[in-house]
């Protein structure tokens, strides 16, 4: 098999070793325009040729310039090349002057030192950078035999720079930006890497009708949903492609790279402003400390510990009942993050004992409680599941914090705990007061986080409509004007995590889920962006609310307020209605009693009687063919 003809570093080391002689020569042909004294002088040129053939390739060799594929040389290999040359020049001139003291020869001109110094920086990195020319010339070669789709990049910023350049130094991606549209007036009619700007996102539709455009591509990560929107129905209307580079929060801890490119998808339309975290206070709860999340095969677990390995934490546990999904997680975070200190652990929260054994050994210092059974109908059929795993691990996972002195505990809750029509709700409203109750007890930063829906999450609306779509449809909406409040799961992971910062013990927090989204809607943007129309390719069928469901959720009880914190995004409920004590305990102890006997109409008459608004026993008994 032929090898590709990249040139070997010895070949560097050559060619510097050329390339020094001349330099020499060269600064003292500058210095004496090759008269006379150009002659007389030339034995301290030959010293210090001599010098620099020993000396410079030693220091360029330390530096690592022989280390490099070339090739692929950017502005850092550029600022090291000046590091190494100008290190290699001043021991050269030392030891020049240390020649010329022992009488080695007579006479130096200093200036050619200076002047030896420059010629080397040009010599030397142009023979680095010209393997880069080279390489881009045959990568360029081989991308003529196809033609390349022309791009059109929505976004002249930093994002939508590296993309354009990594287009042009990859010619073998097949993608050439012929412009980009961005809002800013300063940047209209300049270049970025040669590309021109040539307009607004206004000017979409026209770019796309006077220029032939195969593809549009949105490099705008902090982009909100409604711009999104905009260019992805132009484009769709005019037929064109579109990728989108992820959001602010998926690129977090990432780069912005064509690779990251995808298709756009419904979170890109429902996706929100990026605000600034406030990162001392996160990174004061969560680096160098050891942080437990359960639940972290799940999707907001496992996107948690995505955001929390950012910070660098001590050790990461790992903890879920599902070891395929556990193992998911450990593989990826293993790939991002190879230096993160990670323990996979498999543990049922309901098995008290097996979690006092990890606690013992891990001693977690803060603790993100994710695991939960969620799915609303299926826990209508499993009662007695919803009651042993919301509220019996929750319990268990909390008193075991309590004894190892945990310092933050953040409890993952849902708009569905308030006034509940379903055992979920119910159950994780339960949960909700036991984490209080903790805090009052404790001392301790125990808070809970309270929001709505997010997007793709496993079990949600979202992957069920794909998979609908994919089968031809119909697509199936329980009712025309169910609504929902929606957000993606990297930002509602990003908001939880400064939670953990702001949580003084007692706290329950609500996100801020912006305006609910009628579920129809949604059906409907993600028929059209699989490319199709609804109603004309992709039958909606309309199949009745199902038990345990409202036509819209709440965040929050009626008579509660709410404060505003020092996040926008962020607001804290105050005077709501919580058991506490003994009563709490007595309750939860006779849920657990009836789950084990398998009485689900008193367990669901103690529910209602206990939570606020609840109206468990309203819901019309559960059938099979509701559960999707």
């Amino acid at each position: 098999m032929k090898t590709k003809p990249f040139l070997r570093n010895r070949y560097v080391l050559l060619g510097d070793l050329l390339l020094i002689v001349i330099s020499v020569l060269g600064s003292y042909a500058l210095r004496f325009e090759l008269g006379a004294q150009f002659f007389d002088y030339l034995p301290s040129a030959l010293w210090m040729i001599g010098f620099g053939v020993v000396i410079k390739p030693l220091v360029y060799h330390l530096f690592g310039l022989y280390q490099r594929i070339w090739a692929y040389a950017s502005v850092e290999e550029l600022e090291l090349i000046v590091v190494a040359v100008t290190a290699a020049s001043i021991l050269l001139s030392g030891g020049m002057v240390i020649a010329l003291s022992l009488g080695a020869f007579v006479g130096m001109p200093r200036s050619v030192l200076v002047i030896d110094w420059l010629l080397s920086l040009i010599l030397a990195g142009g023979l680095r950078f010209s393997f880069r020319l080279m390489a881009e010339g045959r990568g360029q070669g081989t991308a003529l035999m196809s033609k390349p789709r022309r791009v059109l990049i929505v976004g002249a910023g930093d994002a939508g720079a590296l993309v354009v350049r990594e287009m042009q130094k990859n010619p073998q991606l097949n993608l050439q930006p012929i412009g980009f549209l961005d809002d800013n007036p300063a940047k209209q009619k300049q270049q970025i890497h040669g590309v021109p700007v040539i307009g607004t996102l206004n000017e979409l539709a026209q770019v796309l009708e006077r220029q032939q455009v195969d593809e549009v591509i949105i490099a705008i990560p902090s982009a909100p949903g409604r711009v999104v929107r905009v260019v992805a129905d132009i484009a769709r209307l005019r037929g064109v492609p579109f990728r989108t580079m992820p959001g602010i929060y998926e690129l977090l801890g990432g780069k912005v790279s064509v690779s990251r490119l995808r298709e756009v998808d419904i979170s890109d339309l429902l996706r929100r402003e990026p605000l600034q975290v406030n990162e001392d206070l996160v990174g004061a709860a969560l680096s160098s400390r050891v942080v437990l999340v359960t639940g972290a095969g799940g999707s907001i677990g496992r996107e948690l510990c995505r955001q929390i390995a950012r910070w660098g934490p001590k050790l990461l546990i790992l903890l879920g009942h599902g070891e395929n999904s556990i193992f998911e997680t450990l593989l990826e975070l293993r790939e991002s993050y190879p230096a993160l200190n990670m323990q996979p652990v498999i543990a049922d929260i309901r098995d008290r004992p097996r979690l006092e054994v990890v606690f013992n050994e891990f001693r977690p210092e803060v603790v993100f409680h994710a695991a939960a059974h969620k799915h609303v109908p299926l826990m209508e059929i499993n009662v007695e599941e919803a009651v042993t795993n919301n509220v019996l691990g929750t319990l268990n996972l909390v008193e075991v914090s309590m004894a190892y002195l945990v310092e933050r505990f953040v409890f993952i809750s849902t708009d569905k705990a308030i006034r509940p029509v379903n055992v979920m709700g119910a159950t994780k409203r339960l949960a909700e007061m036991i984490v209080l109750n903790a805090a009052q007890r404790s001392g301790g930063r125990y808070s809970v986080v309270r929001f709505g829906n997010v997007l793709g999450s496993r079990g949600s609306v979202v992957p069920i409509f794909k998979r609908q779509i994919a089968q031809g449809g119909p697509v199936t909406v329980t009712h025309p004007d169910m609504k929902r409040y929606f957000m993606t799961i990297p930002e509602a992971a990003h908001l939880v995590l400064q939670v953990a910062g702001m949580g003084r013990g007692g706290d329950t927090f609500l996100l801020n889920m912006g305006q609910q989204i009628r579920v129809l809607d949604l059906a409907e943007d993600l028929i059209r962006l699989s490319g199709l129309e609804p109603g004309r390719d992709i039958e909606i069928v309309f199949t009745g609310v199902r038990p345990g469901e409202k036509l819209s959720e709440d965040l929050w009880d009626e008579g509660v307020s709410l404060r505003v914190t020092e996040h926008p995004d962020i607001f804290r409920v105050e005077n709501q209605e919580v058991l506490e004590g003994e009563m709490l305990y007595q309750i939860i102890a006779e849920l657990v009693k009836l789950a084990r006997e398998g009485d689900r109409e008193k367990i669901m008459a103690l529910l209602d009687e206990v939570i606020p608004g609840s109206a468990i026993r309203s819901t019309p008994p559960p059938e099979l063919t509701s559960v999707v």
